[in-house]
């Protein structure tokens, strides 16, 4: 019966994504990439965007430096072109229809910083826009600040200050740890001079006396020796309790990292996330924690191998990049003391890439400590006023969900995933994975909270995912769909560190413009998110003091609400 669930999940999605796809329009632009000697570039990747600067796709040149992007709409669009040593080339405001073509030049920065004015500026004139951007012996601005989402800094014409974007946001959820049924959200991208961008982002739950999560990105960019970065995250949750009168969970992280690259072909990233959390109140209850991570990568055309070392688990309950979640590993609590999942991760791996299609495998080996499980919860009450979990466990009292820590455990397995781009902007993944995951046997009905804790044992396992993505052309819904299964008696991810892993079970996630602006650079937007929507994977247990605990990998969780960029 459950295989034949998971088959017409499968057979859902592949029916999902064809059903965007609409005939193909007769506009295409082709062209080739050459350096300012003339000499074609091979394997240059070429980017085809909106005039809002969003990606719509992207190729790579053959052995002639020649690209070809078929099956367009006709309309205007912009060409960026990026290669190994070289600066980006921008062409904008390129009216593409039935064969354009398209050749573009890429230039060192070396070249570019020969062209500078040679004569002394008027004091009355007026001031170029160095500031923010590298200029090419054309004129035309070569370097810009491009985010794959809602958030893009840009500028109208040469001379001209770049935009300020800004986000509001506001949805209501349910099904989520740590968070309310409802939340507004504040987030602010800029680029106030050259080569540094900022974020930040500040959200808070109307419902609640002090919950709050914030965080602070900024980023400098060092040219072809690499970037540095800093983020700050804070979240503040009153509403998390330790069952036994200590109420209020804080956390703050601050990572800093460094990126460098060592010739053409090789580039390393060091840094360390630092976390403090602690209960709120009187609580002497407090943790602090570093958490180093490295990745070293090799580069030849379309072939990448690397390394990487990692100790903060992904916390797979943030939504993107942006959010404070996303920088903050998950807690709980243990004999009365917080403690935070950890692990120490290490994985090898190689990755090739064209314009149509993608793989990757890789080997890890996993150490997890204090791994966490999530419950809902149906707390009981026992003779002394306290529940069994007081102590063992955090509970967030909105949801009904509770964090446990269960034991440490150690795994190794292997990872494998195919990507193609089925047509214009729909693709599809497949995804495996085999190594370890806590799992919980059947225990009698008088078992105590502590017991189902300790019974918890790793066992070797399996996990298969599909995920289809894509934008419906003429409405731009944005959209994706995944299914991801393992077995249901595992209560952690199989490979908790895999990057890009696609939410367990059935999940859908949908983004539609209702309203843009006539440059398309802001708007109105309506957003849809829903998480294991068969509510799969449910471990119930009912304790000797009459609690009912339902645990699960991800629970089944709604959010939607309307987004508004300027």
């Amino acid at each position: 019966m459950m295989r034949s669930a998971h088959l017409a999940g499968f057979v859902a999605l592949i029916a999902l994504g064809a059903a965007p796809v609409f005939a193909a329009a007769a506009a295409s632009v082709s062209g080739c990439v050459r350096d300012s000697a003339g000499v074609p570039q091979i394997g240059a990747e070429v980017q085809l965007l909106r005039p809002d600067l969003s990606v719509v796709t992207s190729v790579y040149t053959d052995s002639k430096g020649r690209f070809v992007i078929a099956s367009l709409l006709p309309g205007n669009y912009a060409l960026k072109a990026m290669g190994p040593s070289f600066l980006p080339a921008l062409r904008e405001n390129l009216r593409i229809r039935r064969a354009t073509v398209v050749n573009l030049t890429l230039n060192t920065l070396y070249e570019v910083m020969q062209w500078l004015p040679a004569q002394p500026r008027a004091g009355d004139a007026q001031q170029d826009d160095w500031a923010w951007t590298l200029r090419s012996a054309a004129n035309r601005p070569l370097l810009r600040w491009l985010e794959d989402g809602p958030l893009v800094v840009v500028t109208d014409r040469p001379g001209s200050a770049p935009k300020l974007k800004a986000r509001l946001m506001a949805t209501g959820q349910a099904g989520t740890f740590g968070e309310s049924g409802e939340r507004f959200t504040a987030t602010v991208e800029d680029t106030p001079a050259n080569s540094r961008e900022l974020l930040a982002r500040v959200d808070f739950a109307p419902g609640t006396d002090a919950g709050m999560e914030s965080m602070l990105g900024f980023r400098q960019d060092l040219g072809f020796a690499g970037s540095v970065e800093s983020v700050a995250a804070v979240a503040v949750h009153p509403e998390e309790t330790d069952g036994a009168g200590d109420a209020g969970l804080d956390e703050a992280a601050i990572r800093t990292a460094e990126t460098m690259r060592l010739g053409e072909a090789i580039a390393a990233e060091v840094g360390s996330t630092e976390v403090l959390a602690r209960m709120g109140g009187q609580s002497p209850d407090a943790t602090m924690i570093g958490l180093p991570f490295a990745a070293v990568e090799w580069h030849n055309g379309n072939t990448t191998v690397h390394y990487r070392m990692a100790t903060m688990v992904p916390n797979t309950g943030a939504g993107d990049a942006s959010e404070a979640a996303a920088w903050l590993p998950a807690a709980s609590e243990r004999n009365g003391g917080l403690v935070i999942e950890r692990g120490l991760h290490q994985e090898i791996g190689l990755e090739r890439r064209s314009d149509e299609s993608g793989m990757a495998v890789l080997v890890y080996s996993d150490s997890i400590r204090d791994p966490i499980l999530e419950a809902m919860t149906r707390l009981a009450v026992g003779d002394s006023g306290a529940s069994q979990v007081a102590g063992a466990a955090l509970v967030d009292t909105n949801s009904g969900l509770l964090h446990a820590a269960g034991p440490a455990f150690a795994a190794a397995g292997v990872e494998a995933s195919v990507e193609r781009r089925l047509h214009g902007t729909t693709k599809v993944r497949l995804s495996c994975a085999n190594g370890g995951a806590l799992v919980v046997p059947a225990l009698p009905a008088s078992a105590g909270f502590a017991q189902v804790i300790a019974a918890s044992r790793a066992r070797r396992a399996q996990t298969y995912s599909i995920s289809l993505s894509g934008v419906v052309d003429g409405t731009g819904t944005r959209w994706r769909a995944s299914y991801r299964w393992q077995p249901d008696d595992t209560l952690t991810a199989v490979a908790p560190y895999m990057v890009d892993a696609a939410e367990p079970y059935l999940s859908i996630h949908l983004r539609q413009p209702i309203h843009l602006t006539r440059d398309g650079s802001g708007g109105l937007e309506a957003l849809l998110d829903v998480r294991n929507l068969l509510a799969e994977g449910y471990r119930p247990y009912i304790l000797s003091d009459g609690s009912l605990l339902i645990f699960a990998q991800d629970q089944r969780a709604f959010r939607g609400g309307l987004a508004f960029t300027f």
